[in-house]
């Protein structure tokens, strides 16, 4: 095997790693509650990670047994990934820029808003069509039933960092004025006009705010959350796999010139 060759093998070993943690990060984002009650998020990344390590194990045994035409179907199939990988990316930070949050006097939790956040995510997750599917997921979870686990009185409750989700869609919303009982059940609102979601709350535990709009709010601020930390994730892996991608195109390069040089000396040109 060439040098350019046992270079290439080894870069395709760090590509098989990188591949790694993208898939990880696939199936964490995937057992997430809010992304097993949507379909938009819930797979690429996996699919992409795993593509991603089927390839370089290509690319590796090409290499291994200097096979050139896996070496160049590696290379083709490798670009077109990193391709895909950072047109997610983007989408991904685009789509999950603005931010619905806005803190709450007293609350260590933040609360949201629906129309701060993109139009894209409001059309295509919590539409009309998508959320009766999603609120059925939503109440057969165990998203709010936690809350009654972990925490007892309302200074517990009201100093606890729970998720957007848990914030919007277990709870009316604070501005309503409820009266704590246990972080599922409130009553006696103090302010019923001060948000159009006061009105739709629901001590049935299979309602509870998930007719609200601040519940959708919640469900797109949890997205947004877990898209962030997987962006940092796949940033890294974006930026690995393109390093050994054009070390690789190369020596791929450098392989055919030796193979070449190989012959020659070997009388067949």
């Amino acid at each position: 095997m060439g040098v350019s060759n046992k270079l290439t093998a080894i870069l395709n070993f760090v590509a098989i790693l990188a591949a790694i943690p993208i898939i990880a990060s696939g199936i964490w984002l995937a057992n997430k509650a809010d992304n097993e009650c949507t379909h938009y998020f819930r797979w690429p990344v996996v699919i992409l990670g795993v593509l991603i390590l089927l390839v370089a194990l290509a690319g590796f045994v090409g290499a291994y047994w200097n096979r050139q035409g896996l070496l160049a179907f590696y290379l083709c199939c490798m670009a077109i990934l990193i391709g895909l990988l950072l047109i997610l990316l983007v989408f991904a930070f685009i789509v999950t820029r603005p931010n619905g949050a806005y803190s709450v006097p007293g609350r260590a939790y933040k609360e949201y808003r629906l129309d701060g956040f993109s139009e894209w995510l409001r059309d295509h997750i919590t539409n009309s069509a998508n959320w009766d599917k999603i609120r059925t997921c939503l109440a057969e979870s165990d998203v709010c039933a936690k809350l009654t686990q972990n925490y007892i009185s309302a200074d517990q409750f009201f100093a606890a960092h729970i998720s957007p989700l848990q914030a919007r869609c277990c709870k009316p919303p604070t501005a309503c004025g409820y009266g704590y009982v246990n972080p599922t059940l409130w009553v006696n609102p103090a302010n019923p006009v001060a948000d159009p979601d006061c009105l739709l709350w629901n001590n049935d535990q299979t309602l509870l705010c998930y007719n609200c709009n601040s519940c959708k709010a919640g469900l797109l601020g949890n997205l947004r959350k877990e898209w962030r930390k997987i962006n940092v994730i796949l940033i890294v892996a974006v930026v690995v796999l393109i390093w050994v991608y054009l070390i690789a195109c190369s020596a791929f390069k450098n392989a055919q010139t030796e193979d070449l040089f190989r012959r020659y000396k070997q009388g067949w040109v």
